[in-house]
């Protein structure tokens, strides 16, 4: 198949899903979530795949949701949701819940490869992969609580770095470098920027040199035991709480008389008094 936001591209065992979107920072069009869980699902049944490496063309890994590009806009006006709360609630879930789940449970190692922003939805694709290999210029970031709301619809942070240090990130919205999102367990490895593609790629085949069946059961030996602890169940209850506070941000987005689609310039003036906006320091 061809996609019109993937570069796939296998070398031996190793397939490379690539977010080919670099003109808007590799935001996440519905079109583009679909076309990766697409990808994702024929690797599946395909023997030739025992790993693959997730990446995001350019500089940035992934800027987040796309708030309103040309392709998403046409997108949603050709396929558009049902109007009020109902359809946002649908969309969030199906793009950011019912997928990522999946990728969580994808029964191949699965690493993701960041380099600079991997914000919000990238946070999100990122953490639904397995492992994380990262370039020094990564930054990581959930600045929901600055749009007035909780936390990302999956809401994986508590998991990944701990409670304390999630409800820092979360209230602040700052940014976790590289060797500090190693240091927390975000980051598996963090590599030099020209560096970064091969030690990912020597990752993979070293895992790829594992007996596949073995790697599976791994796998979900390991999320089963996450689960039971309660990570699935706090991801649905948690998206709860995010889609509860859909009605609150658009009543004051309202109030204060912003264009929902205006998602650069919201930003620039949401981070504009933490003075970080477009900083990745």
């Amino acid at each position: 198949m061809t996609y019109q936001t993937l570069l796939l591209d296998q070398t031996d065992a190793v397939l490379k899903i690539t977010v080919n979107r670099p003109e808007v920072r590799n935001a996440q069009s519905r079109i583009m979530l679909e076309e990766f869980d697409h990808a994702l699902l024929s690797a599946t049944d395909d023997d030739s795949v025992r790993v693959v490496i997730v990446a995001g063309a350019g500089d940035h890994f992934s800027a987040g949701h796309d708030l309103g590009s040309p392709q998403e806009l046409a997108d949603r006006e050709r396929r558009p949701y049902p109007d009020g709360i109902p359809g946002a609630y649908a969309r969030s879930w199906n793009q950011n819940i019912a997928n990522t789940l999946r990728w969580r449970d994808f029964p191949k190692p699965t690493i993701a490869q960041v380099q600079g922003y991997c914000i919000m939805g990238g946070l999100i694709l990122a953490t639904a992969c397995d492992l994380i290999v990262a370039s020094e210029d990564a930054r990581f970031s959930d600045r929901t609580v600055r749009w007035g709301g909780p936390h990302v619809q999956f809401a994986s942070l508590p998991w990944e770095i701990g409670v304390r240090k999630a409800k820092e990130y979360l209230f602040t919205g700052d940014w976790i470098d590289a060797r500090e999102a190693e240091r927390l367990g975000l980051v598996n490895r963090v590599a030099a920027p020209d560096e970064l593609e091969e030690e990912t790629m020597a990752l993979a085949h070293r895992i790829a040199l594992q007996d596949p069946f073995a790697l599976r059961i791994s796998k979900f030996s390991v999320n089963q035991m996450q689960d039971e602890m309660g990570f699935r169940a706090g991801i649905s209850s948690a998206f709860q709480t995010h889609a509860l506070s859909l009605a609150y941000r658009r009543e004051r987005d309202e109030k204060a008389g912003e264009n929902r689609e205006g998602g650069i310039e919201r930003a620039k003036s949401r981070d504009a008094r933490f003075g970080d906006f477009g900083n990745r320091g």
